[in-house]
């Protein structure tokens, strides 16, 4: 079996493209990010707005046009926006040991009010003691698609009860489309920014 324990530390394999080195249809799909993205990141740095999965995908300038349109939709106006998204964001993090996706969303997790001990204990790969009504919904909704592949009959009741057929589509795809791009980040072995932490690893 192959040793992957150290390789998460290894230098990024696709490392970000200088804008001289990207062809029309790349320069296009960054133009088309920030049309997309502009109004979500005002005052935030070319640089690090392109940071983590973005340098990746790139390589695929449709792809990435295609992606970003769909996270711009889950990030900020799915019907489980906010709060509840954010932690569905972690437990994927979470779950593939992503850590870019974990140290961009931890903040902003904290941010809209998911309280320091929760973000530790998900960390940490424990349930946390004080989660919101809501926040075990979808913490046993998100948890069963990425540990089971599947949702039992009593998870979806409840998350059906909470937030209706939309949102229960929506989990999905929050659950699907941070996975694809953890998946791909660490594919790329993007690295953390300047004083960011690993998570801790778990057996793989």
């Amino acid at each position: 079996m192959s040793d992957f324990s150290n390789s998460t530390a290894s230098a990024c394999r696709l490392p970000p493209l200088s804008e001289d080195a990207m062809d029309e249809a790349q320069q296009q799909a960054i133009a088309t990010f920030f049309e997309t993205r502009g109004k979500h990141l005002q005052g935030v740095p070319a640089t690090t707005a392109l940071a983590g999965p973005w340098s990746v995908f790139i390589r695929s300038p449709e792809l990435m046009t295609l992606t970003q349109s769909m996270g711009e939709f889950l990030r900020y106006r799915c019907s489980v926006a906010g709060r509840l998204s954010e932690l569905a964001i972690l437990l994927v993090a979470r779950h593939w040991t992503q850590d870019f996706e974990w140290h961009a969303h931890a903040k902003h997790a904290s941010n809209q009010g998911i309280p320091d001990a929760v973000i530790a204990a998900i960390r940490e790969g424990r349930r946390p003691d004080t989660l919101q009504a809501d926040e075990q919904v979808v913490y046993d909704y998100v948890s069963e698609i990425l540990t089971a592949r599947r949702v039992s009959d009593t998870t979806y009741a409840r998350a059906l009860e909470a937030f209706g057929e939309r949102g229960v589509v929506d989990l999905c795809g929050l659950a699907g489309y941070y996975s694809m791009l953890a998946l791909t980040m660490n594919v790329a072995r993007v690295q953390l920014p300047d004083g960011g932490v690993r998570l801790p690893r778990f057996p793989e």
